[in-house]
């Protein structure tokens, strides 16, 4: 029997990587081991600095929250404790493949090749220690340096991707950054205000403005001047694009030229940049669109064919197209789809709805004092009162969110269509609850008594998320709409001499389609007495789309600076223009893909239908007595007779299959068709609902 104690240094090696592991959750364990980490290797890591300044800038470009002299002692702390469990680990690994083949059955052992079983199978009582000792010693120290070498590679590997995703979404977000400055630059404001407001509105401008961001840092908290804290960001960025355009207006600021003029051509120019990388993408997504039918739809139809004409002549592949159902196509699909998402992610810059500071919260009650010392009618002072009214306030903004949820669930569903999920997905685990329980007390093991009603619940599911979904896109895009038309008007009524309130009362009058019903509602919301920019925020709020956002922005911060907005609202409009061109030819561009798409499922299913109906029931079947029935038409002794050896229930499993092949395929080519038609996994719920329909109802009917 084998003593606990020879398992202890296994123990403490899953000890030592559980720690690590846990070590960015917990504070104490991470800085114990950056404390350890530079303690043993901090003296190595900061001579090494100057000879890979590749690895220092690609810290610098991910932004990652450590110095070189923490990461690199860190690095070869994790290598060396890697080498160290991976020797460890490779013993045991050894020790157990020796034993484990020492007790094999004289069946197996009888397998084995002759030099296998003198090695392995004879031994390792004819092993000398020395010989046992040196094949411990080779394979844990084998072992040991791969585990050290992968560490150290992916712990370097990890800045510099992160660094290359922030460049392209730094490039994809250079025009929208741009105009935003050339617009605030042009309505009089000064540059290093106008970095700190692009700095504020992260969330809308994108990695671009994080760049920004940290110039700012180092003017406001550092006291670095505008012109040494732009050479910094030109230097530190992972962007070629944004280290030139740092340059460039370290130059113009340096000689007094004009700062709108510059701004103006940079806009230009990356507006023509955007059209060039954007007729790059839609190159880039018809390579992938072929690639996707080619590898993951004609490729995996004939490989089942493939493997169906082999299992019926020469041996059972069964395993393997559950393999290739199962496993396969939804795990390259799920890799294809992520990939797809990085590059329109980056392709379009993508950015989040902005999480403002000022929100309603916060500027509803701006203009009630709160002085301690208060007093009440009574003329006693109020202290303990007023503290009691702020909690209460306290209390009912934190549970007022969830009051309006409770109370407006199809407006919240309207805005957000993902919190149906929260009660689609429990509701559809219920039904499959209640269908399952009576089969599995009945002791039914047929597994086409359970399939039905997982697609019943599928469909269920996917069926009214598409339809939130579908409402809430043609909602969004029918305000988004409107806007270059609400942006020129507005231009136009504060060039004439309006005010900017007279101007926005102005265009509220208007038909701008779906759009006008919001500005109405924040027309009134500037009637009742609120400040023009916070009731702009709240409309932002209300329709949460990036145009949406990116205006509000823009015009609120504009205000601060000039009266003079028509400007400023040219250059929103031109932009919003030029957007919206955009995202009109590259939907008409993908509409062609989708197609693609489309039409290779049909093919995927008819070819499937076609195995499953045609040509699996007209392989002879070998009953229980031995005997062969006769294909349709008579020969009895063709090919089929000599080889295939099918019984009725393996029919029944290659049908099994073929019918979940094209459910899953139905499901897989939805959700790339949503992605690579509008970019969004969410869009491709519509497309798996049809696809699923389409695929269960055609089985249905000719199976």
């Amino acid at each position: 029997m084998v003593s606990p104690l020879a398992f202890a240094p296994l123990a403490a090696v899953l000890g030592v990587l559980f720690a690590l592991a846990a070590a960015p959750l917990f504070r104490p364990i991470d800085r114990l081991v950056s404390r350890v980490s530079l303690a043993a290797f901090g003296g190595f890591a900061s001579r090494r600095r100057k000879v890979n300044p590749t690895q220092v800038d690609a810290l610098r470009g991910a932004h990652v929250p450590q110095t070189y002299r923490v990461y690199a002692a860190r690095t070869l702390c994790y290598a060396t404790v890697a080498a160290l469990a991976g020797s460890i680990l490779g013993v045991y690994l050894v020790a157990g493949v020796l034993v484990g083949l020492g007790n094999a059955g004289e069946d197996l052992q009888s397998q084995f090749p002759a030099a296998v079983r003198a090695l392995f199978v004879d031994g390792p009582a004819g092993f000398t220690p020395g010989a046992l000792f040196g094949l411990f010693v080779v394979s844990g120290a084998t072992l040991g340096v791969l585990a050290a070498y992968g560490t150290y590679q992916f712990r370097w590997s990890m800045p510099s991707y992160r660094a290359g995703e922030r460049a392209r979404r730094i490039d994809a977000s250079m025009e929208r950054t741009v105009a935003f400055m050339y617009a605030l630059s042009r309505s009089g404001m000064a540059l290093p205000e106008v970095l700190r407001i692009l700095a504020r509105n992260r969330e809308v401008y994108g990695e671009s403005a994080e760049e920004m961001a940290v110039a700012v840092k180092d003017v406001d908290l550092y006291g670095a001047d505008i012109l040494r804290a732009l050479e910094r960001l030109g230097e530190r960025t992972p962007s070629e694009e944004l280290s030139e355009f740092a340059e460039n207006l370290t130059s113009v600021l340096r000689s007094g030229r004009d700062l709108p003029g510059f701004l103006k051509r940079q806009y230009d120019y990356y507006a023509e940049e955007a059209e060039a990388q954007q007729e790059q993408f839609l190159e880039l997504l018809a390579t992938l669109a072929e690639a996707y039918v080619t590898l993951l739809v004609a490729g995996p139809l004939f490989l089942i064919t493939i493997l169906v004409v082999v299992g019926l002549t020469l041996s059972d592949t069964l395993g393997f197209l559950q393999f290739t159902a199962y496993l396969l196509l939804p795990m390259a699909t799920a890799g294809f789809v992520v990939y797809l998402d990085s590059i329109t992610d980056t392709a379009t810059g993508g950015t989040s709805s902005p999480e403002e500071p000022d929100s309603e919260a916060n500027v509803r009650f701006q203009s009630i004092p709160r002085a301690a010392d208060a007093r009440t009618d009574g003329g006693q002072t109020a202290s303990a009162s007023t503290a009691l009214n702020r909690e209460r306030i306290d209390v009912y903004e934190r549970l007022r969110p969830i009051l309006y949820r409770l109370r407006n669930p199809l407006s919240v569903i309207r805005e957000s269509p993902a919190v149906l999920l929260y009660a689609t997905t429990p509701l559809a685990a219920l039904y499959l609850l209640a269908r399952w329980w009576p089969l599995a007390t009945a002791g039914v093991t047929d597994l086409t008594a359970y399939d039905d009603p997982v697609v019943h619940a599928a469909l269920f599911v996917l069926g009214t998320f598409t339809v939130a979904y579908e409402f809430h896109r043609r909602r969004v895009k029918a305000i988004e709409a409107g806007v270059p038309d609400f942006l020129d008007r507005f231009a136009s009524t504060n060039e004439a001499g309006m005010s900017v309130v007279e101007s926005f009362g102005r265009v509220v009058g208007s038909d701008l389609g779906a759009l006008s019903t919001e500005l109405e509602r924040t027309w009134a919301d500037v009637q009742w007495g609120a400040r023009i920019e916070h009731a702009l925020g709240r409309f932002r709020e209300r329709t949460d789309t990036p145009a949406i956002s990116r205006v509000v922005t823009l015009t609120t911060n504009a205000m601060h600076a000039s009266g003079d907005l028509g400007p400023v609202l040219r250059i929103a409009a031109n932009e919003a223009k030029a957007t919206r061109r955009l995202e009109r030819d590259r939907r008409s561009e993908l509409l062609t893909y989708l197609v693609v798409i489309y039409i290779a499922f049909f093919v995927f299913l008819a070819i499937i239908v076609a195995l499953d109906v045609i040509f699996i029931p007209n392989i002879p079947v070998v009953d229980a007595a031995g005997s062969t029935d006769q294909l349709p038409g008579g020969g009895g002794s063709g090919a089929f007779s000599r080889t295939a050896q099918l019984t009725q229930a393996t029919k029944d499993a290659y049908s099994l299959v073929f019918f979940h092949t094209g459910l899953v395929q139905a499901v897989c080519s939805g959700l790339v068709a949503g992605q690579m038609g509008q970019g969004s996994v969410k869009a491709g719920a519509k497309h798996a609902t049809v696809m699923l329909a389409l695929a269960y109802g055609t089985f249905l009917l000719l199976g």
